[in-house]
C-alpha cells in the first residue's frame, strides 16, 4: 500500500486508476473551483485557459475526458471540438462541453460536433461534475473497445 492510497482511503476515495482530467476554462476562478474539486476526488487536472493550449494539450497529453468551455480567446470551442474531431489521437476522447449559455442552437451544435454531453454552468455543481467524471470516462473505455 503506498502513502498516495493511504491518503486516497483516508479520503474515501477509492484506488482506482488514475484518470487525467483537461479543464479548457478562460475563467481562473471557475477553473480553480472545478479543479480542486476534481482533484479532492481523486483525478488528475490539467488546466488550460485558451483553446489553442487546450487544443495542445490534448494532443500532447491525451486526457481521458475534456471538459470544454464555448467562449475561449484564441480558438472557440467550437473549432477546438472540430479540431480534436479531426485528429485521429483525439477523436475518442470524450468531450463534455461545459459553458455559460443555454441557447438550444449551441446545445445542438455541440452536440453534432461531437460532444457526449452540454452542460451549462448554472445547473451544475463542481461535485456533480466531478461524480459524472467516472461515467463519461467509462464512455472512452467502451469507445476503444469496440475499434
Amino acid at each position: 500500500m503506498t502513502l498516495e492510497s493511504i491518503e486516497r482511503d483516508a479520503r474515501g476515495v477509492p484506488d482506482k486508476p488514475e484518470i487525467t482530467v483537461l479543464l479548457i476554462e478562460d475563467d481562473e476562478v471557475t477553473a480553480e473551483m472545478y479543479q480542486q474539486q476534481l482533484e479532492h476526488d481523486g483525478y488528475r487536472v490539467i488546466v488550460a485557459h485558451d483553446g489553442v493550449a487546450g487544443l495542445a494539450t490534448a494532443q500532447r497529453d491525451a486526457p481521458d475526458l475534456i471538459y470544454l468551455d464555448l467562449r475561449l480567446p484564441g480558438l472557440d470551442g467550437f473549432e477546438v471540438l472540430e479540431r480534436l474531431r479531426a485528429n485521429p489521437l483525439t477523436m475518442p476522447t470524450p468531450v463534455v462541453i461545459l459553458t455559460n449559455y443555454s441557447e438550444p442552437e449551441l446545445r445542438a451544435r455541440g452536440l453534432h460536433l461531437g460532444a457526449l454531453e452540454f452542460l451549462v454552468k448554472a445547473h451544475v455543481t463542481p461535485g456533480q461534475l466531478s461524480q459524472s467524471t467516472g461515467r463519461w470516462t467509462v464512455a472512452r473505455a467502451d469507445l476503444t473497445t469496440l475499434s
